[in-house]
């Protein structure tokens, strides 16, 4: 399996666990704010709070956060990894494009990682952290015969800070930016660039690049100064 080893550690191999990981993460990225977007339901939490109660319960959802653990730290450090190599031959933090016509985002992919990963660590330890170590009154709603955490409380009391909004802000502001190039990267990775479908993913990776981070900004946006 010496052969498998060594795909996996050449420059193609790196690139291609970068774009599968990618995809995952894109994928995790919709389903997770689908989950989120329930915050803005008024009905005092109850919708959040049952819906945190499910993920954090169920054994197949729990099973999958372990392969979205794994895959953000494999896309992490693979994205280290490509990031030194194209620094050391070329001089780039991780620009797949050395062109004059290169875009910001293709060419600061690792320095919008960087900022991405510590969003992460800053969201883990607010919401997670607490949530699995940190004392979070129970709470019980009618129709519901067990009591649930009250993390809509959690997510309340983090966003009436406005160092953590701008936190915030500014990871979504990143995260926008390394989508703009790394969506349609990773189809390009994978060999599905083709001039009749090439231009759909490039404007699917706009939309999605825009949308996506703007709901998520919604949400701090929304308990800062309406709650």
């Amino acid at each position: 399996m010496s052969w498998v080893s060594n795909f996996l550690t050449s420059s193609i191999g790196k690139k291609l666990i970068m774009s599968l990981t990618g995809l995952f993460l894109i994928s995790f990225l919709v389903v997770h704010l689908a989950g989120n977007l329930q915050l803005l339901a008024n009905d005092g939490g109850k919708s959040f709070n049952v819906y945190a109660y499910f993920m954090t319960h169920n054994p197949f959802i729990k099973t999958i956060s372990f392969g979205l653990y794994a895959g953000i730290l494999l896309h992490a450090i693979q994205g280290i990894l490509i990031a030194l190599k194209n620094r050391s031959a070329k001089g780039s933090r991780y620009a797949v494009s050395t062109g004059a016509n290169a875009s910001f985002a293709s060419k600061n992919m690792a320095l919008l990682g960087t900022l991405i990963f510590a969003f992460l660590l800053i969201h883990m330890g607010d919401f997670w952290f607490k949530m699995k170590f940190g004392a979070v009154d129970m709470v019980a709603y009618d129709g519901i015969d067990y009591k649930v955490q009250d993390l809509y409380d959690k997510v309340l009391t983090s966003f009436k800070n406005p160092l953590v909004v701008v936190a915030y802000l500014v990871g979504l502001i990143a995260l926008a930016l390394h989508l703009l190039h790394g969506f349609q990267s990773a189809f390009q990775t994978l060999g599905l660039n083709h001039k009749k479908y090439t231009p759909f993913i490039k404007g699917m990776g706009v939309i999605f690049s825009i949308l996506v981070p703007i709901a998520y900004a919604i949400i701090p946006i929304y308990f800062f100064l309406f709650k």
